[in-house]
C-alpha cells in the first residue's frame, strides 16, 4: 500500500486513507501507451486526515468540491510523464500543495468605502454616458 503523506505541523494524510489506480494514460509514450498504466488515480479519504483543524478541514472540503467522486472522496490524477513512480508522486504533491492551501486563514476582508472625490467621478461618467446614449435617440428619432 502507500505510505502516508506528510503535509506539515503534524498534518498527515495516512496511507489508509488513501487508494490507488494505474491506468492506462492518454499523455506522451507512443506506443508505450498502449501497454504500461502509467497514468496514477489516486483517491483520498478527507474524513480521515489527520492534524486538520475544524476550519482548515472545511475548507480543504470547499476547494475540492469539484474533484470529489460519488463516496466523498477526493480524486486526484496524473499523468504528466511516462513513469508510473513520477506519477505517484506528482499525484501526492497535488494532494500536500492542496491541504496546504486548506490550512491557510484567509485575511478577514475589511469593508472600506469609496472616497467622495471617487464617488463624484463615478456619478459624473454616469451623467456623461447617459447625454451621450441621450443625443443618439434624439437623432435616430429625426430618422424616422
Amino acid at each position: 500500500m502507500a505510505e502516508p503523506i506528510v503535509v506539515a505541523g503534524g498534518v498527515v494524510v495516512p496511507a489508509s486513507a488513501l487508494s490507488l489506480r494505474a491506468t492506462r494514460s492518454s499523455g506522451p509514450g507512443g506506443q508505450n501507451v498502449n501497454k504500461v498504466a502509467s497514468k496514477i488515480e489516486l483517491r483520498v479519504d478527507l474524513d480521515r486526515v489527520d492534524g486538520l483543524e475544524d476550519g482548515a478541514r472545511a475548507r480543504l472540503v470547499a476547494l475540492a468540491r469539484a474533484r470529489l467522486d460519488a463516496e466523498g472522496r477526493l480524486l486526484v490524477t496524473s499523468q504528466r510523464t511516462r513513469d508510473q513512480g513520477r506519477n505517484l508522486e506528482d499525484a501526492r504533491e497535488k494532494v500536500r500543495a492542496l491541504v496546504r492551501r486548506a490550512m491557510v486563514v484567509p485575511r478577514p476582508r475589511r469593508p472600506t468605502r469609496a472616497s467622495a472625490k471617487a464617488r463624484a467621478k463615478r456619478l459624473d461618467s454616469k451623467r456623461e454616458r447617459g447625454q451621450r446614449k441621450r443625443a443618439r435617440e434624439a437623432v435616430r428619432g429625426d430618422e424616422d
